[in-house]
Protein backbone atom coordinates (compact mmCIF):
# COMPACT_ATOMS: atom_id res chain seq x y z
CA UNK A 1 0.00 0.00 0.00
CA UNK A 2 1.30 3.44 -0.98
CA UNK A 3 1.41 6.24 1.60
CA UNK A 4 1.35 10.01 1.07
CA UNK A 5 2.04 12.49 3.87
CA UNK A 6 0.50 15.97 3.77
CA UNK A 7 2.16 18.82 5.65
CA UNK A 8 0.20 22.01 6.42
CA UNK A 9 1.39 23.98 9.48
CA UNK A 10 -0.29 24.55 12.85
CA UNK A 11 -3.61 22.99 13.79
CA UNK A 12 -5.87 26.03 13.33
CA UNK A 13 -8.02 25.76 10.24
CA UNK A 14 -6.50 27.66 7.35
CA UNK A 15 -6.07 27.56 3.60
CA UNK A 16 -3.12 25.21 4.10
CA UNK A 17 -5.44 22.64 5.69
CA UNK A 18 -8.25 23.22 3.18
CA UNK A 19 -5.96 22.60 0.21
CA UNK A 20 -4.51 19.47 1.83
CA UNK A 21 -8.04 18.18 2.58
CA UNK A 22 -9.19 18.92 -0.98
CA UNK A 23 -6.37 16.89 -2.57
CA UNK A 24 -6.67 14.10 -0.02
CA UNK A 25 -10.38 13.70 -0.75
CA UNK A 26 -9.77 13.72 -4.51
CA UNK A 27 -7.32 10.84 -4.07
CA UNK A 28 -9.44 9.00 -1.48
CA UNK A 29 -12.46 9.03 -3.78
CA UNK A 30 -10.50 7.46 -6.66
CA UNK A 31 -7.79 5.21 -5.23
CA UNK A 32 -8.67 2.42 -2.80
CA UNK A 33 -5.31 0.98 -1.84
CA UNK A 34 -3.61 4.08 -0.43
CA UNK A 35 -2.92 5.67 2.97
CA UNK A 36 -3.19 9.43 3.32
CA UNK A 37 -2.00 11.17 6.46
CA UNK A 38 -2.06 14.86 7.38
CA UNK A 39 0.52 15.90 9.98
CA UNK A 40 1.30 19.20 11.67
CA UNK A 41 5.04 19.14 12.38
CA UNK A 42 4.66 21.81 15.08
CA UNK A 43 2.25 19.65 17.12
CA UNK A 44 4.36 16.57 16.46
CA UNK A 45 7.34 18.46 17.91
CA UNK A 46 5.61 20.14 20.85
CA UNK A 47 1.82 20.53 21.30
CA UNK A 48 2.16 23.35 23.81
CA UNK A 49 4.43 25.28 21.46
CA UNK A 50 1.91 24.87 18.62
CA UNK A 51 -0.88 26.34 20.78
CA UNK A 52 1.28 29.31 21.80
CA UNK A 53 2.29 30.05 18.19
CA UNK A 54 -1.30 29.76 16.89
CA UNK A 55 -2.70 32.11 19.54
CA UNK A 56 0.17 34.56 19.14
CA UNK A 57 -0.25 34.67 15.36
CA UNK A 58 -3.99 35.42 15.56
CA UNK A 59 -3.44 38.12 18.19
CA UNK A 60 -0.61 39.66 16.18
CA UNK A 61 -2.58 40.09 12.94
CA UNK A 62 -5.64 41.32 14.87
CA UNK A 63 -4.05 43.82 17.25
CA UNK A 64 -0.81 44.86 15.52
CA UNK A 65 -1.37 44.36 11.76
CA UNK A 66 1.09 47.09 10.73
CA UNK A 67 4.04 45.45 12.49
CA UNK A 68 3.06 42.03 11.13
CA UNK A 69 3.04 43.49 7.62
CA UNK A 70 6.53 44.97 8.06
CA UNK A 71 7.99 41.74 9.47
CA UNK A 72 6.31 39.56 6.83
CA UNK A 73 7.56 41.63 3.91
CA UNK A 74 11.07 42.02 5.33
CA UNK A 75 11.68 38.38 6.26
CA UNK A 76 9.30 36.32 4.12
CA UNK A 77 8.72 38.38 0.97
CA UNK A 78 12.00 40.10 0.23
CA UNK A 79 14.51 39.69 -2.57
CA UNK A 80 17.34 40.28 -0.05
CA UNK A 81 16.73 37.19 2.04
CA UNK A 82 19.92 35.30 2.93
CA UNK A 83 20.48 31.57 2.80
CA UNK A 84 20.75 31.32 6.59
CA UNK A 85 17.46 33.13 7.38
CA UNK A 86 15.89 30.01 8.90
CA UNK A 87 18.94 28.51 10.61
CA UNK A 88 17.35 28.81 14.06
CA UNK A 89 14.26 26.91 12.91
CA UNK A 90 16.37 24.31 11.16
CA UNK A 91 18.19 23.50 14.41
CA UNK A 92 14.92 22.98 16.31
CA UNK A 93 12.79 21.17 13.77
CA UNK A 94 14.87 19.40 11.13
CA UNK A 95 15.70 16.45 13.39
CA UNK A 96 11.99 16.03 14.14
CA UNK A 97 11.18 16.04 10.44
CA UNK A 98 13.87 13.44 9.79
CA UNK A 99 12.51 11.31 12.65
CA UNK A 100 8.96 11.62 11.35
CA UNK A 101 9.93 10.58 7.80
CA UNK A 102 11.82 7.60 9.19
CA UNK A 103 8.79 6.53 11.24
CA UNK A 104 6.18 7.00 8.50
CA UNK A 105 8.21 5.82 5.47
CA UNK A 106 6.02 7.65 2.92
CA UNK A 107 6.06 7.10 -0.86
CA UNK A 108 5.46 10.82 -1.50
CA UNK A 109 5.08 14.04 0.47
CA UNK A 110 2.82 17.03 -0.24
CA UNK A 111 3.60 20.38 1.42
CA UNK A 112 0.83 22.98 1.61
CA UNK A 113 2.95 25.31 3.75
CA UNK A 114 6.41 26.66 3.05
CA UNK A 115 8.06 25.74 6.36
CA UNK A 116 7.79 21.92 5.99
CA UNK A 117 8.88 22.42 2.37
CA UNK A 118 12.00 24.25 3.56
CA UNK A 119 12.92 21.51 6.05
CA UNK A 120 12.34 18.73 3.52
CA UNK A 121 14.50 20.55 0.99
CA UNK A 122 17.36 20.53 3.50
CA UNK A 123 16.92 16.79 4.07
CA UNK A 124 16.73 16.14 0.31
CA UNK A 125 19.93 18.07 -0.30
CA UNK A 126 21.65 16.07 2.46
CA UNK A 127 20.47 12.78 0.96
CA UNK A 128 18.25 12.04 3.99
CA UNK A 129 14.94 12.07 2.12
CA UNK A 130 14.60 10.16 -1.15
CA UNK A 131 10.87 10.31 -1.89
CA UNK A 132 9.13 12.82 -4.19
CA UNK A 133 8.22 16.11 -2.51
CA UNK A 134 5.49 18.30 -4.00
CA UNK A 135 4.92 21.97 -3.15
CA UNK A 136 1.25 22.96 -3.43
CA UNK A 137 0.98 26.74 -3.11
CA UNK A 138 -2.01 28.27 -1.31
CA UNK A 139 -1.62 31.93 -2.30
CA UNK A 140 -1.26 33.71 -5.63
CA UNK A 141 2.46 34.28 -5.01
CA UNK A 142 5.37 32.35 -3.50
CA UNK A 143 7.05 33.69 -0.38
CA UNK A 144 10.67 33.10 0.66
CA UNK A 145 9.89 30.26 3.07
CA UNK A 146 8.98 27.85 0.27
CA UNK A 147 11.91 25.71 -0.85
CA UNK A 148 12.85 25.48 -4.51
CA UNK A 149 16.02 23.35 -4.39
CA UNK A 150 15.43 19.63 -4.13
CA UNK A 151 11.65 19.89 -4.58
CA UNK A 152 10.44 17.43 -7.22
CA UNK A 153 7.21 19.13 -8.36
CA UNK A 154 5.47 22.47 -7.95
CA UNK A 155 1.67 22.78 -8.20
CA UNK A 156 1.34 26.51 -8.83
CA UNK A 157 -1.64 28.91 -8.78
CA UNK A 158 -1.06 30.63 -12.11
CA UNK A 159 0.97 30.81 -15.28
CA UNK A 160 2.69 33.94 -13.90
CA UNK A 161 4.03 31.99 -10.92
CA UNK A 162 5.21 29.17 -13.20
CA UNK A 163 7.18 31.59 -15.32
CA UNK A 164 8.67 33.20 -12.22
CA UNK A 165 9.93 29.82 -10.96
CA UNK A 166 11.41 29.07 -14.38
CA UNK A 167 13.08 32.45 -14.90
CA UNK A 168 14.26 33.31 -11.39
CA UNK A 169 14.95 29.86 -9.92
CA UNK A 170 15.72 27.99 -13.18
CA UNK A 171 13.24 25.21 -12.38
CA UNK A 172 12.46 23.11 -15.49
CA UNK A 173 9.00 23.59 -16.99
CA UNK A 174 8.13 19.89 -16.66
CA UNK A 175 8.46 20.13 -12.85
CA UNK A 176 5.85 22.90 -12.62
CA UNK A 177 2.14 22.29 -13.16
CA UNK A 178 -0.41 25.11 -13.24
CA UNK A 179 -3.21 23.69 -11.08
CA UNK A 180 -4.62 26.89 -9.64
CA UNK A 181 -5.05 26.81 -5.86
CA UNK A 182 -6.77 23.42 -5.41
CA UNK A 183 -10.33 23.61 -4.10
CA UNK A 184 -12.58 20.82 -2.93
CA UNK A 185 -14.43 18.98 -5.69
CA UNK A 186 -17.75 19.48 -3.85
CA UNK A 187 -17.42 23.14 -4.85
CA UNK A 188 -18.69 22.55 -8.38
CA UNK A 189 -17.45 24.59 -11.32
CA UNK A 190 -19.95 27.06 -12.79
CA UNK A 191 -19.75 27.81 -16.49
CA UNK A 192 -22.17 30.74 -16.69
CA UNK A 193 -23.89 33.18 -14.31
CA UNK A 194 -27.18 34.97 -14.89
CA UNK A 195 -27.19 38.49 -13.39
CA UNK A 196 -30.81 39.48 -13.88
CA UNK A 197 -32.23 39.45 -10.34
CA UNK A 198 -34.01 42.70 -9.44
CA UNK A 199 -32.70 42.70 -5.86
CA UNK A 200 -29.29 40.95 -5.96
CA UNK A 201 -28.21 38.64 -3.14
CA UNK A 202 -24.73 39.53 -1.85
CA UNK A 203 -22.64 37.07 0.14
CA UNK A 204 -20.43 38.71 2.78
CA UNK A 205 -17.54 36.53 4.00
CA UNK A 206 -14.96 37.38 6.62
CA UNK A 207 -13.01 34.14 6.66
CA UNK A 208 -13.11 31.21 9.04
CA UNK A 209 -12.50 33.42 12.07
CA UNK A 210 -15.00 36.09 11.08
CA UNK A 211 -12.21 38.64 10.54
CA UNK A 212 -12.20 41.16 7.74
CA UNK A 213 -14.02 44.30 8.78
CA UNK A 214 -17.60 43.04 8.36
CA UNK A 215 -18.93 45.27 11.14
CA UNK A 216 -17.52 48.30 9.28
CA UNK A 217 -20.13 47.53 6.62
CA UNK A 218 -22.91 47.21 9.17
CA UNK A 219 -24.62 50.61 8.81
CA UNK A 220 -24.54 50.41 5.01
CA UNK A 221 -25.97 46.89 4.98
CA UNK A 222 -28.66 47.88 7.47
CA UNK A 223 -29.82 50.81 5.35
CA UNK A 224 -29.64 49.05 2.00
CA UNK A 225 -32.87 48.99 -0.01
CA UNK A 226 -31.52 47.47 -3.22
CA UNK A 227 -29.64 44.38 -1.98
CA UNK A 228 -30.10 41.36 0.25
CA UNK A 229 -27.12 40.11 2.27
CA UNK A 230 -26.05 36.70 3.52
CA UNK A 231 -23.24 37.08 6.06
CA UNK A 232 -20.84 34.22 6.83
CA UNK A 233 -19.65 34.75 10.40
CA UNK A 234 -17.32 31.75 10.66
CA UNK A 235 -16.44 30.96 14.27
CA UNK A 236 -17.05 34.53 15.39
CA UNK A 237 -20.05 34.07 17.71
CA UNK A 238 -20.00 37.73 18.74
CA UNK A 239 -20.40 38.83 15.13
CA UNK A 240 -23.21 36.32 14.54
CA UNK A 241 -25.12 37.45 17.66
CA UNK A 242 -24.67 41.11 16.75
CA UNK A 243 -26.12 40.73 13.24
CA UNK A 244 -28.92 38.48 14.50
CA UNK A 245 -29.90 41.18 17.00
CA UNK A 246 -30.56 43.60 14.13
CA UNK A 247 -33.59 41.47 13.18
CA UNK A 248 -33.61 42.65 9.56
CA UNK A 249 -35.30 40.65 6.79
CA UNK A 250 -32.70 41.55 4.16
CA UNK A 251 -29.66 40.46 6.24
CA UNK A 252 -29.19 36.80 7.13
CA UNK A 253 -26.19 35.80 9.31
CA UNK A 254 -24.86 32.24 9.11
CA UNK A 255 -22.58 30.50 11.65
CA UNK A 256 -19.60 28.35 10.68
CA UNK A 257 -20.46 26.04 7.77
CA UNK A 258 -18.56 22.76 7.69
CA UNK A 259 -20.49 21.19 4.80
CA UNK A 260 -18.91 21.97 1.42
CA UNK A 261 -22.10 20.85 -0.32
CA UNK A 262 -24.00 23.49 1.66
CA UNK A 263 -21.33 26.07 0.84
CA UNK A 264 -21.60 25.20 -2.84
CA UNK A 265 -25.37 25.75 -2.67
CA UNK A 266 -24.88 29.15 -1.02
CA UNK A 267 -22.50 30.18 -3.80
CA UNK A 268 -25.13 29.13 -6.35
CA UNK A 269 -27.83 31.23 -4.65
CA UNK A 270 -25.95 34.55 -4.57
CA UNK A 271 -25.05 37.10 -7.24
CA UNK A 272 -21.75 38.44 -5.89
CA UNK A 273 -19.47 38.23 -2.87
CA UNK A 274 -17.75 40.70 -0.56
CA UNK A 275 -14.74 38.95 0.93
CA UNK A 276 -11.07 39.03 1.85
CA UNK A 277 -8.43 38.01 -0.72
CA UNK A 278 -7.52 34.68 0.89
CA UNK A 279 -6.20 32.19 -1.65
CA UNK A 280 -8.71 29.37 -1.14
CA UNK A 281 -11.85 31.53 -0.85
CA UNK A 282 -10.93 33.52 -3.95
CA UNK A 283 -10.20 30.30 -5.89
CA UNK A 284 -13.57 28.83 -4.92
CA UNK A 285 -15.34 32.01 -6.01
CA UNK A 286 -13.45 32.21 -9.31
CA UNK A 287 -14.55 28.61 -9.90
CA UNK A 288 -18.15 29.71 -9.26
CA UNK A 289 -17.72 32.80 -11.50
CA UNK A 290 -19.01 35.19 -8.85
CA UNK A 291 -18.08 38.88 -9.04
CA UNK A 292 -15.67 39.53 -6.16
CA UNK A 293 -15.67 42.74 -4.12
CA UNK A 294 -12.89 43.26 -1.57
CA UNK A 295 -13.69 45.59 1.32
CA UNK A 296 -10.71 44.85 3.57
CA UNK A 297 -7.73 42.55 3.75
CA UNK A 298 -5.25 41.35 6.34
CA UNK A 299 -1.60 42.44 6.14
CA UNK A 300 1.03 40.25 4.55
CA UNK A 301 -0.30 37.40 2.43
CA UNK A 302 -3.73 38.87 1.67
CA UNK A 303 -2.30 42.25 0.73
CA UNK A 304 0.09 40.63 -1.76
CA UNK A 305 -2.73 38.44 -3.13
CA UNK A 306 -4.77 41.61 -3.61
CA UNK A 307 -2.02 43.22 -5.68
CA UNK A 308 -1.99 40.23 -8.04
CA UNK A 309 -5.80 39.94 -8.28
CA UNK A 310 -6.24 43.63 -9.06
CA UNK A 311 -3.54 43.48 -11.73
CA UNK A 312 -5.34 40.56 -13.38
CA UNK A 313 -8.69 42.39 -13.05
CA UNK A 314 -10.22 39.45 -11.20
CA UNK A 315 -11.58 41.48 -8.25
CA UNK A 316 -13.11 44.87 -7.54
CA UNK A 317 -11.74 46.88 -4.61
CA UNK A 318 -14.36 48.77 -2.63
CA UNK A 319 -13.70 52.34 -1.53
CA UNK A 320 -14.65 52.69 2.15
CA UNK A 321 -15.38 56.40 1.71
CA UNK A 322 -17.99 55.79 -0.99
CA UNK A 323 -21.46 54.29 -0.55
CA UNK A 324 -21.40 50.48 -0.71
CA UNK A 325 -24.75 50.35 -2.50
CA UNK A 326 -23.67 52.81 -5.18
CA UNK A 327 -20.43 50.90 -5.83
CA UNK A 328 -22.19 47.53 -6.13
CA UNK A 329 -24.77 49.03 -8.48
CA UNK A 330 -22.19 50.83 -10.58
CA UNK A 331 -20.24 47.64 -11.29
CA UNK A 332 -22.91 44.93 -11.37
CA UNK A 333 -25.13 46.96 -13.72
CA UNK A 334 -22.31 48.08 -16.00
CA UNK A 335 -22.39 45.70 -18.98
CA UNK A 336 -18.92 46.73 -20.15
CA UNK A 337 -17.30 46.19 -16.74
CA UNK A 338 -18.97 42.81 -16.31
CA UNK A 339 -17.91 41.68 -19.78
CA UNK A 340 -14.32 42.72 -19.04
CA UNK A 341 -14.44 40.79 -15.75
CA UNK A 342 -15.80 37.68 -17.55
CA UNK A 343 -12.88 37.90 -20.01
CA UNK A 344 -10.42 38.11 -17.11
CA UNK A 345 -11.93 34.96 -15.57
CA UNK A 346 -11.69 33.17 -18.94
CA UNK A 347 -8.02 34.15 -19.36
CA UNK A 348 -7.17 32.98 -15.85
CA UNK A 349 -8.90 29.62 -16.32
CA UNK A 350 -7.29 29.05 -19.74
CA UNK A 351 -3.91 29.19 -18.02
CA UNK A 352 -4.70 26.13 -15.89
CA UNK A 353 -3.20 22.82 -17.01
CA UNK A 354 -5.32 20.60 -14.74
CA UNK A 355 -9.06 21.20 -14.61
CA UNK A 356 -10.63 18.11 -13.04
CA UNK A 357 -10.03 15.98 -9.91
CA UNK A 358 -9.39 13.00 -12.20
CA UNK A 359 -6.49 14.83 -13.85
CA UNK A 360 -5.03 15.80 -10.48
CA UNK A 361 -5.18 12.18 -9.29
CA UNK A 362 -3.62 10.94 -12.57
CA UNK A 363 -0.63 13.22 -11.94
CA UNK A 364 -0.31 12.09 -8.30
CA UNK A 365 -0.50 8.45 -9.45
CA UNK A 366 2.22 9.09 -12.03
CA UNK A 367 4.46 10.61 -9.35
CA UNK A 368 3.90 7.55 -7.13
CA UNK A 369 4.44 4.97 -9.88
CA UNK A 370 6.97 6.66 -12.20
CA UNK A 371 5.94 4.25 -14.94
CA UNK A 372 6.14 6.65 -17.87
CA UNK A 373 8.82 9.01 -19.08
CA UNK A 374 6.72 12.16 -19.21
CA UNK A 375 4.22 13.59 -16.77
CA UNK A 376 0.59 13.32 -18.02
CA UNK A 377 -0.36 16.88 -18.89
CA UNK A 378 -3.76 17.55 -20.37
CA UNK A 379 -2.90 20.83 -22.02
CA UNK A 380 0.05 22.14 -23.95
CA UNK A 381 1.88 25.08 -22.40
CA UNK A 382 -0.59 28.01 -22.45
CA UNK A 383 0.26 30.38 -25.27
CA UNK A 384 1.66 33.87 -24.97
CA UNK A 385 -1.67 35.50 -25.83
CA UNK A 386 -2.76 34.86 -22.22
CA UNK A 387 -0.26 37.49 -21.10
CA UNK A 388 -1.61 40.36 -23.18
CA UNK A 389 -3.15 43.29 -21.36
CA UNK A 390 -6.85 43.03 -20.55
CA UNK A 391 -9.17 44.99 -22.76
Amino acid sequence: MKKILFFPLLRMQSGHHQVADAIMDMIKNRIDDIELKKIDLMSYTNKSLEKIISRSYLKWIRFAPATYNVVYKKHFYSQKQTKNSYKIYQGIFIKKMEQLIDEEKPDAIVCTHGFPSYLLSQLKMQGKCNVPVINVYTDFFINNVWAKEGIDFHFVPSLEVKRNLMEVYKIPSEKIIVTGIPTHEEILKTTHRNFTREKPQILVAGGNSGLGGILKLSSEMKNSKQFNFTVLCGNNQKLYDEILSWDLDHINPLPYISSRTEMNQIYDEVDAIITKPGGVTISEVLKKRLPIFVHAYLPGQEEINMTYLKKQQLVFELNQTVSLESQLNKILKDTRKMKQWEQSIDLFQKGLQLETPEQMVDVVNWILDKKSTSIPLYKVEPSIHLQVARV
